[in-house]
């Protein structure tokens, strides 16, 4: 069995150094090495042999197994190398092209395309836009626009307080709207104003409608003479801009702190006549009342004014309305967004429908 060994460590050791591709290497593999070669089979044949010849046999077998195993080792990572640096001459790719379909650039998020929509309807109405601080004072939050001190509105359980950030009026929070800049631009401008405020505002809020955080506009106009027919032309022309030329407007009474008398506005239903669909069936959208809830506003309350007065803004002789709407609302409504949520999931499949 010996001689045996010795002459197939011989033939393969032979043909191994003589392969000249990995696929020959493995077939060499098999051939001396597999299940069926002779060379395994000689190991097993070892218990066979009289106890005197096992060990010597045993041995031998072993050791011829273990050295063609490290010479096909040696010759498969030569190949590797030769193949590969020859894949890489005859396949070269030019990592600097664009892929094949090649990407989308991309597009703005939805929201921020609301966003952009809705300030060129009121830029065109000869509104500015104007941004002011997230983290703003509860002066400008809340008193300087006639919150009451029990307003529900002023507890820790609705708005983020800032820890350590002072006490009474200079108490630090996170604006639960964009409305404290109707406060500051007061102060610095003189009336005639007309502006609107978009950006981030934080409550704490989370479900399907609402989230600790989402973006708002605010808008403000002042000047002699203001009414409510005013304010009702100017959303109706807003809403006509963003919904469609056939809607319509329904202002309906409410309450807000720094708005007297303050109204709901109510745009008419964009995928229904009267609450009906087509084909008779109850809308979804508008649950069937045929009015759909976009924003609240009113005429500004003369105690707003009277915060600014020393800055030119007499509640005896200057009249103004305000309005806040939130984005996520108008892109809701618009593009038939489900959930709230959906806008900041960054879930490519939801983003890319709106490119």
């Amino acid at each position: 069995m010996i001689e045996r060994v010795s002459e197939i460590e011989k033939q393969a050791a032979a043909e191994i150094s003589a392969a000249s591709s990995s696929s020959e290497l493995e077939a060499l593999r098999v051939q001396y090495l597999g299940r069926k070669a002779e060379l395994p089979q000689l190991l097993r044949d070892v218990s066979q042999l009289p106890p005197e010849q096992r060990g010597e046999a045993g041995k031998a077998a072993n050791q011829a197994r273990q050295g063609l195993e490290a010479l096909l080792e040696a010759r498969a990572a030569l190949f590797e190398v030769e193949e590969m640096t020859a894949s890489l001459a005859e396949d070269s790719v030019d990592v600097t092209l664009p892929g094949s379909p090649a990407e989308s650039r991309g597009h703005h998020h939805l929201l921020s395309a609301t966003r952009r929509e809705i300030e060129d309807v009121f830029c065109g109405l000869g509104y500015s836009v104007v941004e002011g601080p997230e983290v703003e004072s509860v002066h400008y939050n809340f008193d300087a626009l006639n919150h009451d001190p029990a307003h529900p509105a002023r507890g820790r359980s609705d708005t983020f307080y800032v820890e350590g950030g002072g006490e009474g009026a200079d108490q630090i929070l996170l604006r639960t709207h964009t409305s404290p800049m109707q406060v500051r631009i007061m102060e610095q401008t003189p009336p005639p104003i007309a502006l609107i405020v978009p950006g981030r505002v934080f409550r704490r809020d989370s479900d399907a409608t609402h989230t600790p955080q989402f973006h708002q506009i605010e808008g403000l106009l002042v000047d002699e003479g203001v009414t409510l027919a005013d304010l009702k032309g100017t959303l109706l022309a807003f809403a006509r801009a963003i919904f469609g030329e056939e809607r319509e407007l329904r202002l309906r009474p409410h309450f807000f702190p720094f708005t007297e008398p303050s109204v709901e506005v109510d745009v008419s239903c964009f995928m229904c006549s009267g609450g009906a669909l087509p084909g008779g069936d109850r809308c979804s959208l508008c649950k069937g009342t045929g009015w759909l809830e976009v924003l609240g506003s009113g005429m500004v309350d003369p105690n707003v004014f009277a915060a600014v007065s020393e800055h030119g803004y007499d509640p005896d002789t200057h009249q103004g309305f305000a309005f806040g709407l939130g984005i996520e609302r108008i892109a809701m409504l618009k593009h038939g967004v489900p959930d709230l949520r959906f806008f900041y999931e960054n879930d490519l499949r939801f983003l890319r429908q709106f490119g």
